[in-house]
């Protein structure tokens, strides 16, 4: 069974000759550069063999040419520190213009994709990541200036999230043509513990929906992850994609909740830390066993619920990959 089999019967619920697995990492220092970031990307997946390939560059990469930047200081997930934003007065929401996809930081994340492309098998399933339009306006302004505007000033948070909308649209319609499966699709908002559900469903469901509405037809492997510890699963689980990422193993719903309130493959049982990072082989081996049983190995996607740390034991990251081996049903 090849991946794209798989993992299309993973999403329809049907029997497999194993569950699909894969692990993805940021690339500190390489994610600034095009052919650094594919290369890295296509040894690891040659190295693992993961089921699709999730690429993932920094997160200022959709933002940083309306003036953000950001710095590498060794965070151990590898992501970067932002030390300029965008947007510090509300009205500057209104000043933003839609980027061109082709140009920047974004025409050099079209030529990753490309080189991606051009080194890896057609039948290894690629997904973009993709920050929703709050989580790119949350990266240009700061978290604490973006939750003051929107309750202070909401009408000019709505004209930027709607250039910002227009920005992913564009980035998208680039992709077309590339060989790809879908995008990673990061909503970091949706959560308890940053919006109340009204707030969140003015400002970011709306915008969410039209994003994934707008997807190509041919883009068969969509994933929704939920960033944050008190996710509003509910509320998101009937957006069009084919697979939910969220932290279960750190937050409700857990993996049997989370397959009863969504209708597509449920991506997770592992943690990040507790397991992959500061766990053993073994500690892995016995997870992912759980994981099996609470799922009954149908619509599950065996991963961590977000970026795996770049130290993490590689002992560990080959546990994962082995474990899933004789797992069909």
């Amino acid at each position: 069974m090849n991946k794209q089999e798989r993992l299309t019967k993973t999403i329809a619920g049907e029997a497999t000759d194993r569950a699909p697995v894969a692990l993805w990492r940021h690339w500190p220092g390489d994610d600034q550069r095009a052919a650094d970031l594919a290369q890295s990307t296509i040894e690891f997946q040659n190295l693992y063999d993961w089921d699709f390939v999730k690429v993932t560059p920094s997160s200022s990469f959709s933002v940083s040419d309306y003036g953000v930047q950001d710095v590498w200081e060794g965070n151990t997930e590898g992501t970067r520190r932002y030390i300029k934003r965008a947007v510090n007065r509300s009205l500057d929401w209104t000043e933003l213009r839609p980027l061109d996809p082709l140009r920047g930081a974004l025409g050099r994340q079209i030529e990753c994709l490309r080189l991606i492309n051009s080194g890896l098998d057609a039948d290894v399933p690629v997904i973009q990541t993709i920050f929703s339009p709050l989580a790119q306006a949350k990266n240009i302004a700061g978290e604490d200036v973006l939750i003051r505007h929107l309750r202070t000033h909401p009408d000019r948070v709505h004209t930027g999230l709607n250039t910002l909308t227009e920005s992913i649209l564009r980035f998208i319609e680039a992709m077309k043509p590339l060989r790809l499966a879908g995008i990673f699709y990061a909503i970091q908002h949706a959560s308890y513990d940053k919006l109340s559900e009204d707030e969140y469903t003015r400002f970011g469901l709306a915008y969410d929906r039209k994003i994934l509405e707008a997807l190509p037809g041919k883009w068969w492997f969509n994933m929704l992850h939920l960033h944050g510890n008190t996710p509003m699963f509910k509320l998101v689980s009937d957006l069009p994609v084919q697979s939910i990422n969220w932290h279960d193993q750190e937050t409700e719903p857990d993996l049997a909740q989370g397959k009863s309130m969504y209708s597509g493959a449920v991506c997770g049982g592992l943690s990040r830390w507790e397991h992959v990072h500061n766990g053993t082989p073994m500690v892995v081996r016995e997870q992912v066993r759980a994981a099996l049983a609470a799922t009954n190995s149908r619509r599950f996607i065996l991963s961590t619920g977000c970026v795996s740390m770049i130290t993490s034991p590689l002992s560990n990251l080959r546990a994962v990959r082995e474990s899933v081996e004789n797992s069909g049903n």
